[in-house]
């Protein structure tokens, strides 16, 4: 790898329990997953900083010096710890956004902008930059992608800035930045989700910046100690939704019927927290028994989501075709189409997993096989990147 070149990483995330009930003060369970982002960044010497979104065709070149001449005043925070609705418009300005454009792409150049400008600023000078960005997540899934991104960012210029130090020592494939370090990138990465979200709660980027697990409730994030690394299969169902759509319909339920709907919220919260208890069990001293209880929390919680009025026929769907291989699946995120998991015990049978992987596919979803608890944000050498990531990123 040539010298100053950097390459990290971070995960995405599912929601494992709680999605929904959270929103109304319950616990939910997050966990990272082992689909990640990935980022190269180059020093470079041309008074050009340039940026690839590899997945989508998109490559945006700005001059450093015209950069350097803007009034940036309009970044200076002091302790306000996100960007406001104007700084973003003005971002937009610079980045030459029409108004009130709000597509993915679009707001990824923004937030990229808005962490290069504000990070180099703080560390006195703009620097020369080929940056080129790669996912295994697909976008728009609920699956973290966005937070991956402005983690993979936050991390990559903090390091060529010097705000942090590289971890990375010679003879290490794989490395990861200390606890204070991490705190840096996580509340960086945190303001670039407010440029792409406007109000996220910031599970997301903290579950991409510290990896394994966390819970949530009210605001309140803490890790899983060392959860264990579950396989899962990953169903994109590839049916659109709209999250608030559905938050909505699940407030209107609520207050339509709220001595149904309350406890079931109740409900749920016990499952996330019943799921948190055999999760550390199962670091304790794994057993088969630990899995199967995991198994009937899946088609429990389920079946609580479906009442709420958040399922769809295309996760009834994944949840028939995996029952019928012997496998447990709930949705994960929103619901109403979207995303869905498989826990795959591991005691299974290659040939039923790979059976069921095929159907899921040939019913026309995307699936993976992959896992769940997968370490946070990382830097790596060359060596240890396969080709694929490799080729993808323009070669190292």
């Amino acid at each position: 790898m040539r010298p100053g070149v950097l390459v990290v990483s971070a995960p995405g995330k599912i929601i494992l329990h709680g999605e929904h009930a959270v929103v109304h003060g319950k616990v939910a369970l997050a966990a990272a997953l082992n689909l990640r982002t990935f980022l190269k960044l180059q020093p470079l010497s041309d008074g050009k900083v340039t940026l690839n979104l590899a997945n989508i065709g998109i490559k945006q070149t700005w001059d450093v010096a015209n950069l350097q001449l803007l009034d940036t005043s309009f970044l200076e925070q002091g302790d306000v710890p996100a960007p406001t609705t104007e700084q973003v418009e003005k971002l937009k300005e610079v980045a030459g956004i029409p108004k009130n454009c709000a597509s993915p792409e679009h707001l990824a150049l923004t937030a990229f902008l808005y962490l290069y400008l504000t990070i180099c600023q703080k560390r006195g000078a703009l620097l020369s930059l080929d940056i080129t960005v790669w996912s295994e997540l697909p976008p728009g899934a609920g699956l973290g992608s966005s937070a991956a991104y402005s983690v993979c960012l936050a991390a990559a210029l903090l390091t060529a800035s010097e705000g942090i130090s590289n971890p990375l020592k010679d003879g290490d494939s794989v490395s990861r930045w200390p606890e204070e370090d991490l705190e840096v990138i996580n509340q960086w990465a945190f303001r670039g989700e407010r440029v792409i979200h406007g109000n996220p709660s910031g599970v997301d980027n903290a579950i991409s910046t510290w990896g394994g697990a966390l819970r949530y409730q009210q605001g309140k994030i803490s890790s899983l100690n060392r959860p264990p690394a579950l396989q899962i299969l990953l169903t994109n169902t590839k049916v659109p939704r709209s999250t608030k759509a559905l938050v909505a319909g699940v407030r209107n339920r609520l207050i339509k019927f709220p001595e149904i709907v309350g406890p079931l919220l109740t409900s749920i919260d016990a499952v996330s927290r019943k799921c948190e208890h055999v999760l550390a069990e199962v670091l304790a001293a794994p057993a088969l028994e630990h899995y199967l209880v995991l198994e009937e929390l899946i088609d429990m919680n389920q079946h609580q989501l479906n009442a709420l009025g958040v399922g769809h026929a295309s996760l009834d769907q994944l949840c028939q075709v995996t029952a019928a291989h012997g496998l447990h699946s709930k949705l994960t995120g929103a619901g109403g189409g979207g995303c869905g998991i498989t826990l795959l015990r591991p005691d299974l049978e290659r040939a039923k997993v790979e059976a069921a992987r095929q159907a899921l596919m040939d019913c026309g979803f995307d699936c993976w096989e992959t896992s769940i608890g997968a370490p946070g944000v990382s830097v790596h050498s060359a060596s240890s990147l396969h080709g694929p990531v490799c080729q993808a990123l323009g070669g190292l």
